[in-house]
């Protein structure tokens, strides 16, 4: 079974957009807006790990102990 590679960023916030809009629509039956809820979930929690991710890769890369701006390694598993 291949697993499915994750969309890019800016690829997930258009796409909840998308979801967003047609939620506040109110032209979806209760079963599809349910659907269109959870995909919106998701994609809104993988937005949110990414943007921490991002968060985290700048801390290490602007400063140190003393305040200094120093590039360190940035390890993804941590």
């Amino acid at each position: 079974m291949a697993t499915k590679a994750k969309p890019s960023f800016e690829k997930a916030i258009n796409d909840l957009e998308k979801i967003v809009k047609a939620l506040e629509s109110g032209d979806l039956p209760l079963e599809k807006a349910l659907e269109k809820f959870e995909a919106g979930i998701k994609l809104s929690r993988y937005c949110t790990e990414t943007l921490d991710k991002a968060e985290k890769r700048i801390t290490l890369l602007t400063a140190d102990e003393t305040g200094e701006p120093v590039e360190k390694p940035f390890d993804l598993d941590a």
